[in-house]
């Protein structure tokens, strides 16, 4: 019997024992296909989907891969049916595909029993023109998002082979003075452009706005960049002035604050997602140019109706770049069938091996709530109780102790409740930035934390994308959006970037012990603990009176 980390369960779960030697290797194997569920202390449970198997199945991994690589770390025998199951599912992507035929778009089959089954689909048929023989039917070339949606829905993902209209010639060029594109971010732009559109994955700090300028070079074309924020907007400008050969005439910044349309052109999810009287008033930038290339950026927050629009995209290149593809809405699946296939993904910790992201210790301190409070909590409504709990006064001298003991240090206090953080700003005489705060304010003290100038910012979740706080080396998260994994994850991000002395990142996140509170908090550190990281929990007395 061989003595693998893994057990496979005929239930499509894998069990991950952490501390066997061959751990972190089997973790590394799984991630292209498993999606982890629970991670406790000693055992982490992935479970096997269609939707991660056919993400696998469009990075080229095939099924004898998968297989594989279950039988190699497998303790046990792999239960037959498993083996069988992985194999049917991942035989699916590509029996359907999307191809272009002259002018025509048609959809094409290699077992037309598949055909057969989803012409008569009542939600596909609507999508679909003439039979052109056993194995062909056309397509409307304005359904080709929504068709890949519903496919993907009944379990028979199209491959979409119909290629892309090049879009208006734009010239760009990376201006490599002082840097040059890192191994991983030339993978992930290679990765993108053999496949024609999907989602880069790479951690916090790694360089995502690299990769798209670079997939901006490579495709010399008119582009259209979708961003969570103006901050985030002008931080794209900043830093393709910087790293391309685009001036600031040649980019457009479409928000609240200003509708420049421009050879780039960068607009917030915000606006895009604006309605007047029940209509999309901005959608017009969508036809406003002929778009060589389309960018999401953070493309785990994708509002719906930008998924909508994305469905009417499909001509058009597209590019998702992000730190996690969990969202917690369960919509992984439009993102896959609208914006791509993940066409790269980095583990965290291999970035980090190789010197690109900072090491972090992540630690949980437990609180105790006070009687009145115990009291308070339990006497309360359901819906309340998570707000009681993360709010804690008790919470407030912990924090004030960890920024005592890292006095001196770029830190960043993360919370999600507003009062809680006028508290805690006023207690640590500290700048607050809100979603109240101008963007010229933001901007301002952004700028001042990054020079030295401030080394304590108090930040809502406005910090939590696309913020450029290189020198970040500590957060204290207070509070969070209940149990969300993505959120934790760029929370962390904030303070990835390698630092110039080399030390440790430190995570702390504060929690109020038996309470929901710690519910959430096991549910949000699932994601980073698939990436390798693991969570030290110490109490709330060891902060406050050190040995």
């Amino acid at each position: 019997m061989a003595d693998g980390p893994l057990i496979v369960q005929s239930d499509k779960t894998l069990l991950l024992e952490v501390d066997h030697p061959d751990a972190v290797a089997a973790r590394r194997a799984i991630a292209p296909f498993a999606e982890l569920e629970r991670a406790p202390e000693h055992v982490h449970t992935y479970r096997l989907t269609p939707l991660g198997l056919w993400n696998a199945r469009a990075a080229g991994h095939d099924a004898e891969q998968v297989i594989n690589t279950l039988i190699t770390y497998s303790r046990y025998a792999v239960p037959h049916s498993l083996l069988v199951d992985v194999a049917d599912t991942m035989d699916r992507y590509g029996r359907l595909t999307l191809e272009k035929d002259g002018d025509q778009l048609i959809l094409r089959s290699t077992d037309r029993p598949v055909l057969e089954e989803v012409l008569r689909h009542r939600r596909i048929q609507p999508l679909l023109g003439e039979r052109l023989d056993e194995s062909t039917v056309l397509v409307h070339p304005s359904e080709r998002g929504q068709l890949k949606q519903q496919l993907l829905k009944i379990g028979w993902p199209a491959e979409d082979l119909a290629g892309y209209v090049n879009g208006e010639a734009h010239p760009i060029s990376l201006v490599l003075d002082d840097w040059e594109l890192r191994p991983y971010q030339q993978q992930a732009v290679d990765g993108f452009w053999h496949g024609g559109s999907g989602v880069v994955v790479l951690p916090c700090g790694a360089g995502k706005t690299l990769v798209g300028a670079a997939a901006m070079a490579q495709a010399g074309a008119t582009t259209l960049i979708l961003v969570t924020n103006t901050v985030a907007a002008r931080q794209w400008r900043d830093e393709l002035i910087s790293r391309t050969s685009l001036t600031e005439d040649e980019i457009g910044e479409y928000s609240g604050a200003r509708k420049e349309i421009r050879p780039v052109t960068i607009a917030t999810y915000q606006v895009m997602t604006t309605r007047r009287k029940g209509v999309y008033t901005h959608l017009d930038l969508l036809d406003a140019k002929d778009w060589g290339l389309i960018i999401y950026d953070e493309v785990h927050l994708l509002p719906a109706p930008i998924f909508r629009m994305t469905a009417d995209l499909q001509a058009r290149r597209r590019l998702g770049l992000t730190a996690t593809l969990v969202r917690e809405d369960g919509r992984e699946a439009d993102v896959f069938s609208l914006i791509g296939p993940k066409r790269f993904d980095a583990p965290w910790k291999d970035i980090e091996a190789q010197g690109y992201i900072a090491p972090a210790d992540c630690v949980e301190v437990r609180v105790t709530l006070p009687e009145t409070e115990r009291m308070t909590y339990a006497m309360s409504e359901a819906e309340d109780r998570y707000r009681l709990a993360s709010t804690s006064t008790s919470k407030d001298r912990i924090v004030e102790a960890l920024v005592e003991k890292h006095r001196g240090e770029p830190t960043l206090v993360i919370g999600q409740y507003l009062d809680q953080l006028d508290v805690l700003a006023a207690r640590l005489n500290a700048d607050l930035i809100t979603g109240a705060t101008s963007v010229t304010e933001r901007r301002k003290l952004f700028k001042q934390f990054r020079t030295g100038e401030v080394d304590l910012l108090v930040v809502s979740k406005v910090a939590n994308f696309s913020i450029d706080l290189p020198e970040a080396s500590v957060a204290i998260q207070v509070s969070g959006t209940f149990g969300s994994r993505q959120e934790e994850a760029q929370r962390l991000g904030r303070i990835l970037r390698p630092k110039s002395d080399g030390r440790t990142a430190h995570f702390y996140s504060v929690v109020s012990r038996d309470t929901v509170d710690a519910d959430f908090a096991a549910h949000r550190q699932r994601f980073l603990a698939e990436q390798g990281y693991s969570y030290r929990i110490i109490d709330a007395d060891d902060v406050l009176n050190p040995s």
